[in-house]
């Protein structure tokens, strides 16, 4: 099971949206090289003013492609790393990845699944009504949050697009996602 890295985004400045790289190096135990939310601790404002001394279980933020297909089919225009993501992949379902798998990028680098993302109201800033396509409803009448999944760096190494991504599942019970 895998797919491919069609884009890595990056950002030393917070803003909502990433501008695509040629490249990105993942850093183990930080994350993005360079990207605002890099770090050992949260870097993400809202949690930082809650618990500045918590252990950054975003370090790097992974979405599918595909999630940009079905938006663009229901009106919306997303590409690569305007939803803040880091890495964006394509022929692999991160949202059914259990928490604690491990994703190899390319050659080197690591990550570790450590849970969703939250999607939060500056997507609505970016696009008006954009949220109601990326949080929708699973079949027990939840919330189902498709905006991406979290992960730490276990392994550093250069990220590309074209990259493979190989999965590597945990062992033992699978824990679903939840939010980071």
């Amino acid at each position: 099971m895998g797919g491919s890295v069609a884009a890595v985004s990056s950002n030393g400045a917070y803003s909502f949206s990433k501008p695509n790289r040629e490249s990105v190096v993942l850093v183990a135990g930080l994350g993005v090289e360079g990207d605002v939310h890099a770090g050992a601790t949260v870097k993400h404002r809202f949690r930082m003013r809650k618990d500045a001394s918590q252990p950054n279980l975003r370090q790097v933020h992974l979405i599918h492609e595909e999630l940009f297909d079905e938006v663009r089919a229901a009106g919306f225009e997303v590409a690569a790393g305007e939803l803040g993501e880091n890495v964006t992949t394509r022929g692999l379902d991160l949202l059914g990845l259990p928490a604690g798998t491990l994703l190899r990028l390319g050659d080197e680098a690591v990550v570790e699944v450590t849970g969703l993302r939250n999607p939060c109201a500056q997507i609505d800033t970016f696009q008006k009504g954009l949220m109601k396509q990326v949080v929708g409803r699973g079949e027990d009448g939840g919330p189902r949050f498709r905006s991406g999944i979290m992960s730490v760096v276990v392994a550093g190494g250069l990220v590309r697009p074209g990259d493979p991504v190989e999965v590597e599942l945990p062992a033992g019970p699978h824990l679903p996602l939840e939010i980071v």
